[in-house]
C-alpha cells in the first residue's frame, strides 16, 4: 500500500479539495490510504476559540459558527459547475448529506466545550482542536465519492492508540498496528491527521508535524511501499528560496541526512516521521501537488543527497549567550550541567554550542519569551552576556565558495567549523 499526506494548503478552499481529486485522477488511486490536515487555517482558528473558552467570553460561540460557515463555504464552492468536474458528480456531492455531517460535528464541538470540567489545557487542547481533521477528511470523502472515487472514511481515533500525554501523545505501536492492519489493509481509505485516542477514548494529537507522523506511522502499519508528502513546492530544496535567490532541488536524500537538516532548522521532514519510515526502509516522496508527475524529492536508504551541493539553513531572530565564572575558573562538566538545566527550564531551544576552558557560547530560540527570566537566573553564578536579533547559518556540505558566500557582508560573533557541517551566528 501506498500513503498519501495532503496538507492544510492542499484543502484551503475549492479548488484545492477539486485539485486533490486531480492529483488521485492523475497518479492512481489503487492500494491507497490517504491522510488529510485540517483545512487552511483552521488549527489556528481553533486555537482562537479555546483562548477565548478559557478566559470565559461567550465570543467563542460565535467564532465556532464562524467556523462552520467558512467550511459551508468551502461545500457550496464545491457545488458550483467548473470545468472538468460532471454535473453528476455534483448532483451527488449535493444529496451527499455532507452539511449535514459537518453540523453534527461542529454541534458536538460545542457540546463538548459546554460540559467541559478539565483545567488541563493541553487536555482540552486535543479534544477541541481535533475537530480540524474530523471536519476536512468529512468534505474530502464526500466530494471524492461523489466523484467515483470510492473512498472509505476512517477515525484516526480508532486507528491509532496513544499514552495520554495530551499535545505530543506516544503512539502505542503494538496496539496501533494491530487495529491498522486489520481495518486498512487493502483498502482505498481517507483518515486525519495528527490525531490518535487514549486507552480512555479520550482525543489525543501526536505534536509538532502530526500529519506526517500520521502517514509514517499508517505506512509502517501496513508494511507501506512508500509515503508521499504533497506539498506547493517541487520537493526539497537546498535552501529556503525566500531567503535565499538561487536554490536546487535536491533529487534523493539519505533518512540521516534529513534528520541532521531537520535538527538544524530545516523545514524538511520532522525526524519522528523518518525514523519508523527508516526501520523498515520505506521510502518518503515529497512532491508537488500543482506538477504531481514531476520527480520531486525522495528520502531513501541512499549514500549521501543527490546532487551533492552545499545547504544552507537560517534560524533569525536568536539570542547569542557567553558565560564564564565569576572566579576565572574552568567552566566543568558540573557548570554545563547547571546551565542546560536552566535552558530546560526556561524552555529554550539551543541552535549551537561552543565551549573552551574559561567560557561557554551558546545561540538559543527565546519562543517562549523567556530570555530576560534566564538571563537573571545565569547572572546569579556566571558573567552573561548577550546579543538578541542574531541570525544562526549552518551550512550542510559546505566548501570554499559556500563559506565566502556566506560569510560575505555579514558581522559575524562566532564560526564554529566541523567535517561536513559550518555554523556562523551573525549580528543582522
Amino acid at each position: 500500500m501506498r500513503i498519501y499526506k495532503f496538507g492544510g494548503a492542499s484543502v484551503k478552499d475549492a479548488a484545492g479539495v477539486r485539485n486533490v481529486l486531480k492529483v488521485l485522477q492523475t497518479m492512481g488511486y489503487e492500494n491507497l490510504g490517504i491522510v488529510v490536515s485540517a483545512m487552511g487555517k483552521t488549527t489556528n482558528d481553533l486555537e482562537d476559540i479555546i483562548y477565548s473558552y478559557q478566559k470565559n467570553d461567550p465570543a467563542y460561540l460565535d467564532l465556532i459558527d464562524n467556523l462552520h460557515h467558512k467550511h459551508e463555504q468551502i461545500i457550496e464552492g464545491l457545488e458550483m459547475p467548473v470545468e472538468g468536474i460532471e454535473e453528476l458528480c455534483l448532483s451527488r456531492f449535493r444529496e451527499s448529506g455532507i452539511k449535514k455531517d459537518i453540523k453534527s460535528i461542529m454541534e458536538s464541538l460545542k457540546g463538548e466545550m459546554l460540559r467541559n470540567q478539565s483545567r488541563n489545557y493541553s487536555f482540552l487542547y486535543d479534544q477541541v482542536v481535533s475537530h480540524g481533521e474530523l471536519l476536512s477528511t468529512k468534505i474530502v470523502a464526500a466530494f471524492f465519492n461523489a466523484c467515483g472515487i470510492p473512498v472509505l472514511w476512517k477515525d484516526a481515533r480508532q486507528l491509532i492508540k496513544t499514552d495520554r500525554k495530551y499535545r505530543d501523545a506516544g503512539v502505542n505501536w503494538l496496539e496501533s498496528e494491530k487495529l491498522i492492519a486489520n481495518s486498512c489493509q487493502g483498502q482505498l481509505f481517507i483518515t486525519q491527521g495528527f490525531i490518535g485516542s487514549d486507552d480512555n477514548g479520550f482525543t489525543t494529537t501526536l505534536g509538532r508535524e502530526g500529519s506526517d507522523y500520521t502517514a509514517a506511522i499508517l505506512a509502517y502499519c501496513l508494511n507501506g511501499s512508500g509515503v508521499t508528502i504533497w506539498k506547493d513546492v517541487p520537493g526539497v530544496l537546498n535552501a529556503d528560496p525566500r531567503v535565499f535567490e538561487q536554490t536546487v532541488l535536491l533529487n534523493k536524500i539519505p533518512y540521516n541526512e534529513a534528520i541532521e537538516l531537520a535538527f538544524y532548522g530545516a523545514s524538511v521532514i520532522h525526524p519522528k516521521t523518518l525514523q519508523p519510515l527508516q526501520g523498515k526502509e520505506i521510502p518518503l516522496y515529497v512532491k508537488s501537488f500543482i506538477h504531481p508527475r514531476n520527480e520531486g524529492t525522495v528520502i531513501t536508504a541512499v549514500e549521501t543527497i543527490e546532487p551533492l551541493t552545499p545547504c544552507y539553513i537560517v534560524r533569525k531572530n536568536m539570542v547569542f549567550l557567553k558565560m564564564s565564572s565569576r572566579d576565572f575558573s574552568v567552566i566543568g562538566e558540573n557548570n554545563i550541567s547547571d546551565i542546560f538545566q536552566e535552558l530546560s527550564s526556561h524552555k529554550m531551544q539551543v541552535g549551537l554550542i561552543q565551549n573552551s576552558a574559561i567560557s561557554f557560547s551558546l545561540c538559543v530560540e527565546d519562543k517562549y519569551a523567556k530570555i530576560n527570566e534566564l538571563l537573571k537566573d545565569l547572572e546569579l553564578r556566571y558573567k552573561v552576556s548577550h546579543v538578541e536579533g542574531v541570525a544562526l547559518y549552518t551550512v550542510r556540505h559546505y566548501d570554499g565558495d559556500a563559506i565566502e558566500f556566506i560569510e560575505s557582508g555579514k558581522s559575524v560573533l562566532l564560526k564554529q567549523r566541523a567535517q561536513e557541517t559550518l555554523q556562523l551566528v551573525v549580528k543582522e
